[in-house]
């Protein structure tokens, strides 16, 4: 498939996991791909890192910039970058409230405010940001990351209103624990770090955790110049954890 043939694509915290899947998948099929990170580190071809922290407003314009005068286009925006958090309400300072709202909610923003000028002049134009279960359901020990992706989940709705007669679609994917490096380290954290991967695929109904391809596939459907009539969605890649209710196993 090469749908996305001519088109520029940039994913942010595209350096591993969900972001770096989604950005070998977009140029498996056409595009050339920009993944903006703190580390780009050594990416493969023909994917091109620019180092970006997304709470600097200056440093993602340059990126975009810079992915702008390379490519000579915009298409696409993959807003992937993210953090995490544990705890209740009343486990996190204000400090760490900030900093993640700031990284999930406020890194998105930065990054569309300067994509739109270019997304504007694109016949494909795209947004696509990845949101989380658990936008829609009551996690235990996830206050903080639970408010920013339910934040993330009316940030696209808005944007996907306000955008849509320009041509800009926007949607989200709620991925639901996925096997990626970060939750790797969540496990890490645990006391029973091996227990704690058994109940987390045990809470999926598929019995296991989303893997990141699983989640690349869906962002890019929802990319793809093929969904032209998708905007203002909310994609569930979650092994059916959000709308099932089956029995437990005996």
């Amino acid at each position: 498939m090469a749908d996305f043939d001519g088109l520029v694509a940039i994913v942010t915290g595209g350096a591993s996991g969900i972001g770096l899947a989604t950005a070998k998948l977009l140029a498996s099929r056409g595009a050339q791909v920009a993944c903006l990170d703190l580390k780009p580190g050594d990416l493969p071809e023909p994917l091109h890192g620019i180092e970006c922290d997304v709470t600097d407003d200056a440093a993602v314009r340059a990126a975009v910039d810079e992915v702008v005068a390379r490519f000579g286009r915009l298409d696409v925006v993959v807003n992937n970058a993210g953090i995490g958090a544990i705890g209740s309400v009343a486990d996190n300072s204000d400090a760490e409230w900030l900093k993640v709202l700031d990284v999930n909610v406020v890194g998105m923003v930065r990054v569309a405010r300067a994509a739109l000028p270019h997304l504007r002049q694109s016949p494909a134009a795209a947004i696509v940001n990845t949101c989380s279960i658990a936008a829609t359901a009551g996690l235990p020990q996830r206050a903080v990351y639970s408010a920013s992706k339910g934040a993330v989940l009316s940030l696209t709705l808005a944007m996907a209103s306000d955008h849509v007669r320009e041509g800009i679609r926007v949607n989200c994917v709620n991925p639901g624990t996925a096997d990626t490096p970060w939750v790797g380290r969540l496990l890490a954290q645990a006391p029973d770090p091996e227990a704690e991967r058994k109940a987390l695929n045990a809470r999926q109904p598929m019995g296991r955790l989303v893997s990141a391809d699983e989640v690349a596939g869906a962002i890019a459907y929802l990319a793809s110049p093929l969904s032209a009539s998708t905007t203002g969605t909310a994609l569930a890649v979650d092994g059916g954890m959000q709308g099932l209710r089956v029995r437990p196993q005996q």
